[in-house]
């Protein structure tokens, strides 16, 4: 007979930037689940309530969305470069998988706030920041952090305001160092291809002009055109369109194998449903944000759209925007393309519930394009601190 007793997990759940997640440090997972990842992936999966075929995960701590059904693993870092490594999953909503292929930008802004509440990091006692460096152990990168800390503790509370986050909070500020590929990394360079523009063959669609960047997470631009849209859609206006999400997962798949990601686009649609992400650019509209807010097209440089998990993102992702940032300052890619100057150091793009300014440092060595440093702020907050409960079978 099964056991029906539930074991406690320690745990923290929390926003950071437009998503929420579970976070955990390894060691507090059940021994057994520290030495087998199949058997950690099973119960991340019980824990966010997934698979769930209803896909509302009410048996879990997932919100039934791509930004809320995320867990994230952060220890003591073994770099002398770096404080602590962070790992990041990805949960579907519907199948029995979780995505370690690609960071979560937004979430990487609570990795820090988690960190010294853990104790994994000590906070200054004269306030001030605390910059807390981590490894980002899915993509092997480095990224800073800057933690405002008052009274020794971190400041959450404060009067930065984030599009697609309804209350203020207090400003983290994340540096993203060398967030394009190199030869090294999965995917192999910042233009896997070699090329600025690609035109690539969608088995059902037709031929598509592309970049290909791997960029904070592998993602893939095009014009927004290519798919119908005008690049100011709201979710609403796509996600129910079940004809349209598979042209996009179609190209995505596809591209996936162009990127040299996944060897089919069948194995990229069930075994990486989180990356390469598929973004759609445009030039700048006016629009009404979902939260009822206007968007003057004078006020944006272009407009970015991203598809995650398969549905239309409520904003942006975090590793969008320096994917977006990355692209709009190399002269000749697709989002540069879009801009009045042909590239930007700095960029203000329109997402579904506003805007957002990113930056990112480019410059050309010996024929190539490099990219230094991204830049972007976000927020992050606790929501519960405690304990997540699985059944022990």
């Amino acid at each position: 007979m099964k056991s029906q007793r539930q074991i406690g997990i320690k745990a923290t759940y929390m926003r950071g930037g437009t998503s929420k997640g579970v976070f955990f440090v390894p060691e507090d997972l059940p021994a057994s689940a520290q030495k087998d990842v199949k058997l950690r992936d099973a119960i991340l999966l019980r824990v966010i309530g997934s698979p769930d075929p209803y896909v509302k995960q009410i048996d879990g701590m997932g919100g039934a969305t791509s930004s809320t059904s995320k867990v994230v693993l952060v220890s003591p870092s073994t770099r002398p470069d770096c404080d602590v490594d962070y790992l990041f999953g990805a949960v579907s909503i519907d199948t029995p998988v979780v995505d370690w292929s690609g960071n979560c930008g937004n979430l990487t802004s609570a990795v820090g706030p988690f960190a010294i509440a853990r104790g994994l990091v000590a906070a200054p006692q004269d306030g001030g920041v605390a910059v807390v460096r981590i490894w980002q152990a899915n993509i092997g990168k480095k990224i800073v952090a800057h933690v405002p800390i008052a009274g020794g503790e971190v400041q959450e509370v404060g009067d930065f305001e984030l599009d697609g986050v309804t209350f203020p909070a207090a400003e983290i500020k994340l540096e993203f160092l060398d967030p394009g590929a190199d030869e090294d990394s999965e995917g192999g360079a910042m233009f896997p291809t070699g090329h600025m523009i690609d035109r690539v063959e969608i088995p059902g669609v037709g031929t598509i002009e592309a970049t290909l960047i791997n960029a904070g997470n592998p993602t893939i631009f095009i014009d927004a055109a290519t798919v119908g849209l005008k690049g100011n859609e709201l979710q609403d206006a796509v996600n129910s369109d079940a004809e349209f999400l598979a042209r996009c997962e179609a190209i995505r798949s596809q591209c996936a194998v162009a990127m040299g990601l996944s060897a089919t686009a069948e194995e990229a649609t069930a075994k990486r449903p989180h990356t390469p992400k598929l973004a759609f650019v445009s030039k700048p509209l006016d629009y009404i944000a979902s939260s009822g807010k206007s968007v003057a097209a004078i006020d944006i440089d272009i407009l970015a759209r991203i598809m995650s998990m398969g549905k239309l993102h409520h904003a942006m992702t975090g590793t969008g925007a320096v994917a977006i940032a990355v692209a709009a300052s190399i002269p000749g890619t697709l989002v540069s393309r879009s801009l009045p100057a042909g590239s930007l150091p700095v960029v203000r793009f329109g997402h579904p519930s506003g805007t957002l300014s990113v930056g990112a440092t480019a410059e050309k060595v010996q024929g190539a394009w490099t990219v230094t440093k991204a830049i972007m702020s976000r927020s992050a907050r606790r929501l519960m601190d405690g304990q997540v409960f699985v059944p022990e079978s």
